[in-house]
């Protein structure tokens, strides 16, 4: 059923990015809750019944952007918070042009995993997230950030396989980290039940996290199915992993040979605070917008003024916008949405089509989406930003209906 204000049929003229290409004279045509058309303007009148939209100066409309790894904001924890807090932060996010998130957990107590998995599973059968991510808990101790070690362990494949059963279908990925003991068969287990595996929070050296991405992209190459096989990813490339070293490098270049060969998707955290802005362009440079996606790792006071929140069940002091473990000062997740993002990304040095396309045609992809959403082409699901010159945000359309931003004046 369409929602009373999403209009039966939209059109909006103007200046369109559809996440591959930009129209300066284009047209997004949108019916119930999908992308009829997105495209140049010529050739492609429409007068038909609807609601008409002809864009401001200055504005575009741009694909909904999609964010692959966040662990709440607005006041929620996907981890702790209860049903109701999550359902607001989650429409609070739609309604800041991220149309489409998967909810991350971060590593705790089986218990505690068990119980969150089934919670996020049934928002994702409604559509609300895109699905769950699981940050652990077969993690590197040494390289835990702000995750409690105490919860790390080597990898438990009758534990993963209950976790993956609580998810009930809804485990989009799982970082481990793949020096540990039983982590090939971990990714093993993992592939062969649907979800993309991915490095992150390791020690590894060059050799085992090189070793580790030639073998999941073989695990996925193999799995049948139409369309471009699908590859692993690295969590928050850079953050919990060892600097880089000239006679140690460590796991770091071996994820950016891997990006830049097409052999895997990295996960750049471009909010300024966990990378410097010359590491992210270095890195767009290296690895090339196709094989990055942006994503936030915001944390419950993401959207929210400075003063003390959780992760999980981690105490974290938010001062400037920076977030930090009260127990040790470590970087405990971000406080930027996906747009704020962007514009970092952007101010970084990166062109602007190709940082659109890491928070939009990547994610996407990584989540075996790319018809979906990520990008508007005909069929997509009609999620959409209408956004100014210096990316402010004017209007938001997610499955076809007006967000309380409102439409487009």
């Amino acid at each position: 059923m369409v929602a009373e204000n999403a209009p039966r049929r939209a059109v909006l003229s103007g200046r369109v990015h559809t996440g591959y290409a930009i129209h300066e004279d284009g047209l997004v045509v949108v019916e119930d809750r999908r992308v009829l058309y997105a495209g140049p303007r010529s050739g492609h009148p429409d007068r038909g019944p609807g609601e008409h939209r002809v864009l401001a100066p200055g504005q575009t409309v741009l694909p909904g952007l999609v964010d692959v790894h966040c662990h709440g904001g607005f006041g929620a924890d996907f981890s702790s918070s209860a049903e109701g807090p999550i359902r607001a932060t989650l429409g609070s996010f739609h309604r800041q042009g991220t149309t489409t998130l998967v909810a991350s957990l971060v590593t705790a107590s089986r218990e505690d995993l068990l119980s969150a998995a089934p919670r996020l599973a049934a928002l994702t059968e409604e559509g609300l997230v895109a699905g769950i991510h699981l940050e652990g808990p077969f993690l590197s101790t040494a390289r835990c950030g702000a995750q409690d070690p105490a919860w790390m362990r080597e990898p438990d494949l009758a534990l993963a396989a209950d976790l993956i059963a609580a998810a009930a279908g809804t485990l989009r990925t799982m970082t481990f980290a793949p020096e540990l003991p039983g982590s090939r068969e971990l990714a093993e287990l993992l592939v062969a039940r649907g979800v993309v595996p991915s490095l992150g929070h390791t020690d590894a050296d060059t050799g085992t996290a090189d070793a580790a991405l030639r073998h999941l992209e073989a695990l996925l190459s193999a799995v049948p199915g139409g369309g471009a096989p699908r590859v692993p990813t690295v969590t928050h490339l850079f953050n919990a992993m060892p600097v880089i070293h000239h006679r140690a490098p460590g796991p770091v270049p071996a994820c950016l040979r891997a990006a830049a060969e097409g052999r895997a998707v990295v996960e750049l955290i471009g909010d300024g605070t966990h990378l410097d802005p010359f590491i992210v362009a270095w890195a767009f440079q290296l690895a090339g917008a196709d094989n990055i996606a942006l994503v936030t790792d915001a944390m419950a006071a993401t959207g929210l003024s400075d003063g003390t929140y959780t992760l999980g069940a981690a105490e974290v002091r938010v001062q400037d916008g920076v977030a930090s473990l009260v127990s040790n000062g470590s970087i405990a997740g971000g406080t930027a949405t996906m747009l704020d993002v962007l514009r970092q990304t952007v101010a970084a040095g990166v062109s602007f089509d190709d940082a659109l396309r890491s928070a939009t045609v990547v994610p996407a992809r990584v989540l075996g989406l790319s018809g979906e959403v990520g990008s508007l082409r005909a069929g997509a699901l009609a999620d959409l930003l209408v956004v100014g010159q210096d990316l402010e945000l004017s209007a938001v359309m997610r499955r076809g209906e007006w967000l309380p931003t409102g439409p487009p004046h």
